[in-house]
């Protein structure tokens, strides 16, 4: 921890009584502002990699030389240092493949900075749903890669994780991609650091309303299944090549999940498929798209757990279509929503809900989502 180079504090700030390594564990790096300031040339507009809710990142050059990326908190997260470096630690702690690293953090005065590991290809909203020059022509195989790397990192958040963590904000710039293209999910726990107000107005704020439940844009209703529902949108979105919060579809402009779902009932749901993917197993691309379905289905107790998710994209499964209902939507300037199942209960409801609710550690095939598995020969 005492090493100069990464700006660490060496002493207390003036008229702060609270010392922060007293509060963080050994795993978090403490950085001074200046610092930070100096990695990112200033906070400097070229160095700006990306934003969202909670505020803006920028690439960061240490003095040791590692690239950082560098997040100062927007103005709405008003914990005070102790409160703050406490959840810092709980988030230090939370380490997985599929998660991005927390390096450290900067609480000097009234700053609140998050520090990242550095991922060479940004996000997955740049890459797949960017501008040309600045996408990657992803194969099936690595779509397919990128959405079960997702739904491991999420599960891994909601059952391996004590307490579990809500993200909140799964969305295709919160999936940032490796120099191999693993997916790393970002922004997990931040919301913490944030009334539970400011996190659910800034993220509908953020434009993000295509990926979010209906039960949570609409009522402030969040548990781990409006994750699911957001990572449902994030499957389709991986397939389809369209980005769901900025793009209407058919004559009836309607958002993607909407789309998906009309082209199911008409059997035409290859037609949601990139034109960019040329080559691609067309029973593994429709089970996909048909997990994102049940993922986004409007009842949030139908929706499968991300465990669940994981095996019904990592298994050759048959999937039972005849539990799958009309997914939820929520349109704020109609205030519009599906409701077919929104409340009702019927008879695969209570199949579903004797397999999944309170059933976190029940594997997929047991479940009444999965008619056979396929077993590989």
């Amino acid at each position: 921890m005492g090493c100069s180079c990464f700006g660490v504090f060496g002493r207390l700030q003036e008229g702060n009584d609270i010392d922060p390594q007293g509060i963080v564990n050994n795993r978090v790096r403490l950085f001074t502002y200046n610092a930070l300031r100096s990695a990112t040339g200033h906070f400097h507009p070229p160095n700006k990699i990306g934003g969202g809710s909670f505020g803006v990142v920028y690439k960061g050059v240490l003095r040791d030389g590692t690239r950082v990326a560098v997040k100062p908190l927007s103005t709405e997260s008003k914990q005070g240092t102790k409160e703050f470096l406490t959840e810092i630690n709980i988030i230090s702690d939370i380490k997985h493949q599929n998660l991005v690293e927390l390096i450290g953090c900067c609480a000097e005065g009234n700053h609140r900075i998050l520090v990242y590991e550095y991922l060479e290809n940004n996000s997955l909203a740049s890459a797949l749903l960017g501008s040309k020059s600045k996408q990657i022509n992803l194969d099936w195989s690595q779509r397919a890669a990128i959405c079960k790397g997702t739904a491991t990192g999420l599960a891994f958040l909601h059952e391996e994780v004590e307490p579990s963590v809500v993200h909140r904000d799964v969305k295709a710039s919160n999936i940032l991609l490796d120099d191999n293209l693993l997916p790393k999910i970002s922004d997990f726990g931040i919301a913490k650091l944030f009334p539970d107000n400011v996190t659910h107005l800034s993220t509908r704020v953020a434009g993000t309303v295509g990926y979010l439940a209906p039960e949570y844009a609409m009522f402030g209703q969040l548990t781990k299944k409006a994750d699911v529902y957001s990572f449902g949108v994030l499957v389709l979105e991986i397939i389809s090549g369209r980005n769901s919060a900025n793009a209407a579809f058919g004559e009836e402009m309607l958002v993607l999940v909407e789309w998906a779902w009309n082209l199911k009932e008409e059997g035409r749901l290859l037609e949601i498929v990139d034109p960019e993917l040329t080559e691609y197993p067309e029973h593994v691309i429709q089970r996909f798209i048909k997990v994102a379905l049940f993922c986004t289905q409007s009842a949030s107790h139908q929706r499968p757990d991300m465990k669940q998710v994981v095996e019904m994209l990592t298994k050759e499964v048959t999937l039972n279509e005849d539990l799958l209902t009309k997914p939820g939507v929520h349109k704020p300037h109609t205030s519009r929503q599906s409701t077919s199942g929104s409340s009702q209960t019927s008879s695969s409801v209570g199949n579903i809900g004797k397999t999944t609710v309170n059933a976190s550690r029940s594997t997929i095939i047991d479940s009444s989502f999965v008619e056979t598995e396929v077993l590989p020969r």
